[in-house]
C-alpha cells in the first residue's frame, strides 16, 4: 500500500521525514523489498591477518525488519555464509562445499539483537524503509544524528546514524552489540561506514561500505564490500530500477 504523506510526516520527527525525502524516497513508494548484489573482502575471524574474497546477493525488506544475506568465499566459493533475520528469527551459518558446517550460531535474543542491528544500520541501502516500516522508534540527537531503534524486552535494539554535509546516511554506530550469540554475549562497540554515494533510480544510495569492531581501543575491520547491482519491487511485480 503506498505510503500517505500526511500520516507519515505526523509519525515520523521531521529530520527523520526529511532525510527520507532527501535520499530520494517518494511519499507514494510501494517498493517492499530491495534485492542487491555485492563483492568484496572479510576476515574468517577477527584476529586473522589474510582476507577473504566474497560474492554475495542480499534482500533487505522495507516493511518489517527482516533481510537475508548470503555469500560464498574462498577458493571456488568453496564457503557459504548466511547471515538473516526472518520473521524474528536470526540465522547465522557458515558452510564448507555447502554442506558442512563451519559455524552455527545459537538462536537467542542476543543473536536477534545483533541481527537487528545490521538491519538498522543498512537502511542506507533501503531507504524506503525509512518511511514504510512503521515498527522503527526514532529519536533526534543533533542535526547530524539520528537515532533508530526496534524490538522489544531481550532484543531491544538501537542503532545511532550520522549524516554527512549532504545529509547523506555515512556511519552506524552500536556501542553494544553482541559480538557472540552464546554467552558470554561479549557486548562490544561496532561501526559501519558508508561511502560512494550515486543517484540511481530517483534514490540516493552508497555503493561501498565496510564495518568494524571497536576492541580494546583499537579498531578492527573486519568486512569491505561495494554495491553491484540494485533493484527494488513490490511485493506483487518483479524487479524494477535496478542496474
Amino acid at each position: 500500500m503506498p505510503v500517505n504523506n500526511d500520516q507519515d510526516a505526523a509519525r515520523l520527527p521531521a529530520a527523520v521525514h526529511d532525510l527520507a525525502i532527501r535520499l530520494g524516497v517518494q511519499p507514494d513508494d510501494d517498493r517492499g523489498v530491495v534485492r542487491l548484489t555485492q563483492t568484496g573482502r572479510m576476515k574468517r575471524s577477527l584476529d586473522a591477518s589474510s582476507w577473504l574474497g566474497f560474492t554475495a546477493t542480499q534482500t533487505i525488506s522495507t516493511r518489517a525488519c527482516e533481510f537475508d544475506w548470503r555469500a560464498n568465499a574462498g577458493p571456488f566459493g568453496m564457503i557459504s555464509a548466511r547471515d538473516a533475520l526472518d520473521h524474528g528469527e536470526g540465522h547465522f551459518d557458515i558452510l564448507a562445499l555447502g554442506v558442512i558446517p563451519i559455524a552455527r550460531a545459537e538462536h537467542t535474543p542476543a543473536l536477534v539483537r545483533g541481527e537487528l542491528m545490521r538491519y538498522l544500520a543498512e537502511l542506507a541501502w533501503a531507504p524506503g524503509a525509512i518511511l514504510l516500516n512503521t515498527s522503527l522508534r526514532w529519536r533526534v540527537d543533533g542535526p547530524d544524528t539520528l537515532t533508530v531503534s526496534a524490538g522489544g524486552g531481550e532484543t531491544a535494539s538501537e542503532v545511532i546514524l550520522s549524516l554527512d554535509g549532504d545529509g547523506r546516511i555515512v556511519g552506524a554506530f552500536a556501542p553494544d552489540r553482541p559480538r557472540s550469540a552464546a554467552a558470554p554475549f561479549l557486548p562490544t562497540p561496532w561501526r559501519g561506514r558508508f561511502s560512494d554515494y550515486r543517484l540511481h533510480g530517483g534514490l540516493w544510495l552508497p555503493f561501498a561500505g565496510e564495518v568494524a569492531w571497536d576492541i580494546d581501543g583499537k579498531e578492527v575491520v573486519y568486512w569491505q564490500g561495494r554495491i553491484d547491482q540494485w533493484a527494488a519491487q513490490t511485493r506483487e511485480s518483479g524487479a524494477r530500477d535496478g542496474i
